[in-house]
């Protein structure tokens, strides 16, 4: 259907295949999720502050303090975690340009570490993966990643193949609101 002054009218389908590839990060769709979710009082999940030590600060006026040294304190573990219907949520949230592959360096020894004590506890702790030129994020539960993970140090693997994760993981769908829903999935997987 056209618009009387020619031009072409665009439909939602359109605009929702696009929206969601505006240039926003992972991170920015997640900490709008979990403000949502804060706000409609579903959960309460947020991003973990990285402690940083700061050594050496350039004062040329007070108002504009730059910090020029900087050391982390210690290894951050994952890069969220909460509350949600009585259960600890911890996660750890990568996106990839990478089209056939999620790298497994993108994730260290004691983040693996950290996720299994957080499973062996009773909480529930996953990866969100996104593919940024699928254009698709995936739920991967930590059982799964731990499964690479062994693997990767058994048998030299250095990342999980795409189908794989699409295969084993839970695709996360876009939402205006709730971007990246994960708590749709964990209502499916858990209560």
């Amino acid at each position: 259907m056209n618009y009387p002054n020619g031009k072409q009218r665009v439909s939602m389908k359109q605009i929702s295949q696009t929206f969601s590839n505006r240039g926003m990060t992972l991170e920015e769709d997640i900490n709008m999720t979990n403000q949502y979710y804060l706000d409609m009082d579903l959960a309460v999940i947020h991003k973990k502050p990285t402690p940083v030590q700061i050594v050496n600060v350039n004062y040329p006026k007070r108002s504009a303090a730059v910090i020029t040294e900087a050391y982390f304190k210690q290894a951050s573990t994952t890069d969220y975690n909460g509350l949600y219907r009585n259960r600890h949520i911890d996660f750890e949230a990568k996106e990839t340009k990478n089209k056939t592959s999620f790298p497994l360096a993108n994730i260290h020894d004691h983040q693996i570490k950290h996720m299994e004590s957080i499973v062996s506890h009773g909480g529930i702790c996953f990866m969100i993966i996104r593919f940024a030129l699928h254009n698709e994020t995936y739920y991967l539960s930590a059982d799964k990643l731990f499964l690479h993970w062994y693997e990767k140090q058994r048998d030299g693997r250095k990342s999980i193949p795409y189908n794989l994760i699409k295969q084993e993981g839970h695709e996360i769908p876009f939402n205006y609101q709730k971007r990246v829903d994960y708590l749709s999935i964990i209502d499916q997987l858990y209560f």
